[in-house]
């Protein structure tokens, strides 16, 4: 896909301008922030940018050298080596310059089910939590639990947990969908192997601004909380119950012994799921394309299976198997699965913008 070098021009000229204003010491306030937003979500279409359009002008040059019968071929050679540097160079431009989803840069909140499967799911639960937690660190982000209800035999029944960091919704967005496990339980005395599943959501978390919630629209309610085993259980009415009454949200947190921390918790939940709301009626038109593109994002897709009997994880909206279960649960494999995820909605978003 070729940039015109008008476009090229425009781009160099913006962020020069930008670069100006912040160097300038005279803004304050809102306006300093958003112009450090556009200056960081500039600079690296500008580097490419910028890379290109030197290429190009080095290929005029070199050009112009080929009249030159003692220069023709040190200039054929070097013309030969940038004309075949420069297509990926204008891909990498390309992409570059692809719409931004506005939420990318937020913080997200992850949201993990156990699904079918009984006890084993719940395990399973467990198992995509602590990959998330791993594969986090590795990244420099932070992993902050907000809500949690253990099963009996360990794992979780559901677990809300807060991840912070740079780019964290980009990376982990096409994490939505059910996953799917096949192995033994150690429960199971005959050797056979069972399938479970978990459903994971992972929601971009908001700023204030972005989501306005009235007091009015609320229904708060407390009660005592209950915990597996009867471990950890509190003996005052500190778990929380936030409905929302004009779209009938529900939200309970009941992890923390206070229930004021509790009511914040299950605030920042219920924010980060009408801010989903807002973003999918936004989005309705473009519905169909979404789908065109990796996944729907529909909580209710298949998106992978961990076989553990064959130590191999399959995506099957990319039809990626990866022959390295433990990597992956470790968190390093987990890397190669989200790289490939989101090449892949590059090349199709560039593929329909070409068409």
């Amino acid at each position: 896909m070729t940039i015109p070098a008008e476009r090229l021009s425009q781009i160099a000229n913006r962020f020069a301008e930008l670069e100006a204003r912040m160097a300038s010491g005279q803004l304050e306030g809102d306006a300093f922030v958003q112009a450090s937003r556009d200056y960081a979500e500039l600079e690296p279409v500008a580097k490419v940018a910028a890379e290109v359009q030197a290429m190009r002008g080095e290929i005029g040059e070199l050009e112009e050298m080929l009249a030159d019968p003692e220069m023709r071929g040190m200039a054929e050679e070097e013309l030969a080596a940038i004309r075949q540097r420069l297509p990926e160079a204008e891909r990498q431009l390309a992409i570059a310059m692809l719409p931004r989803d506005s939420a990318d840069a937020k913080p997200a909140m992850l949201e993990i089910r156990a699904g079918t499967g009984g006890d084993e799911a719940g395990l399973f639960a467990g198992d995509l939590y602590r990959m998330y937690e791993k594969f986090a660190a590795e990244q420099g982000w932070r992993v902050e639990p907000v809500s949690m209800n253990a099963s009996e035999v360990g794992g979780f029944k559901e677990i809300v947990a807060n991840v912070t960091g740079a780019g964290v919704f980009a990376k982990l967005k096409f994490e939505s969908g059910v996953h799917r496990v096949q192995r033994v339980p150690v429960t199971e005395s005959g050797g056979r192997i069972h399938t479970s599943a978990a459903t994971v959501a992972v929601l971009p978390e908001p700023d204030e601004v972005d989501v306005r919630i009235e007091e009015k629209d609320l229904k708060i309610d407390v009660y005592r909380a209950s915990g597996a085993g009867g471990q950890h259980v509190n003996t005052t009415d500190s778990a929380v119950r936030i409905t929302h009454l004009p779209t009938g949200t529900v939200v309970t947190c009941q992890d923390g012994r206070s229930q004021h921390k509790n009511k914040d918790k299950a605030m920042q939940v219920l924010r980060a799921r009408l801010f989903e709301q807002q973003r999918d009626e936004a989005q309705g038109a473009e519905a169909e394309a979404r789908k065109a593109m990796v996944g729907s994002g529909d909580r209710s897709e298949r998106i992978r299976t961990y076989n553990f009997p064959q130590g191999r994880v399959t995506d099957h909206r990319i039809g990626l198997t990866l022959h390295k279960l433990e990597e992956v649960l470790a968190g390093p494999g987990l890397g190669e699965l989200v790289d490939a995820l989101i090449a892949e909605d590059e090349a199709k978003r560039l593929a329909a913008m070409e068409e």
